[in-house]
């Protein structure tokens, strides 16, 4: 692919990246990131607001969500020129994240469930949709070993109008805190958010550098 050619990706409404110096960042936008009682989640949230808008107590489809949170990036490709674009293409996350008292298949069923249904509902499928993902973490006191294996194996890509008007994932994570301890599915980069006790290496790629990895054209 020659360089006039190559796709770049930006941040719709993107906020600084979390590479960026964290004095230079606007006052009022830390201000409209929401506190959370929970201290796991608020520390998680502070990874997460660079790239995410964030919302707390949130319910959807009756099911509650301490956490949720949306990013949008949008693809194009550039010929000879930024100003001349092409094959623009979005993609979008949502992500939901709770406590629960145990972890379970009827969880992950219900995680499962919950994502076709509001695939339905939210994406509107046309040759610019190229990805919508929708990623639940649970935040449990344990993780058994089935789940583990179940979630590790588990490949949430579906195809719309066979890859025409791209596809949706739904993503699973589960996480331990107090035992540190997570296990996800391959495409959940946002699990790094949730690994308090791993630090985000800044000669590694951010967050948002790895979510626009896979959504490369």
């Amino acid at each position: 692919m020659s360089d006039s050619e190559r796709p770049t990706e930006e941040r719709i409404d993107a906020g600084p990246g979390p590479d960026n110096d964290a004095a230079s960042e606007p006052e009022d936008a830390l201000e409209e990131v929401p506190d959370w009682d929970d201290e796991y989640v608020d520390r998680v949230s502070d990874r997460l607001f660079h790239n995410y808008d964030l919302e707390k107590e949130c319910s959807f489809d009756g099911e509650r969500f301490t956490l949720y949170g949306k990013m949008e990036l949008r693809s194009k490709k550039h010929f000879l020129h930024p100003a001349i674009s092409f094959a623009e293409h979005e993609s979008t996350e949502h992500l939901f994240a709770t406590r629960v008292d145990r972890v379970d298949d009827r969880t992950l069923d219900r995680y499962v469930e919950m994502g076709h249904e509001l695939a339905d509902e939210w994406i509107d499928p046309d040759e610019q949709h190229f990805c919508t993902e929708f990623t639940f973490v649970a935040i449990a006191p344990s993780i058994p070993d089935d789940v583990r294996d179940r979630v590790e194996s588990f490949d949430g890509r579906n195809l719309l109008k066979y890859g025409f008007h791209g596809h949706y994932e739904i993503n699973l994570v589960v996480v331990d805190p107090d035992d540190e301890e997570l296990v996800a599915c391959d495409n959940a980069d946002v699990a790094t958010a949730f690994r308090l006790w791993d630090p985000i290496e800044t000669e590694e790629p951010g967050l948002l550098d790895l979510i626009a990895r896979r959504f490369q054209l």
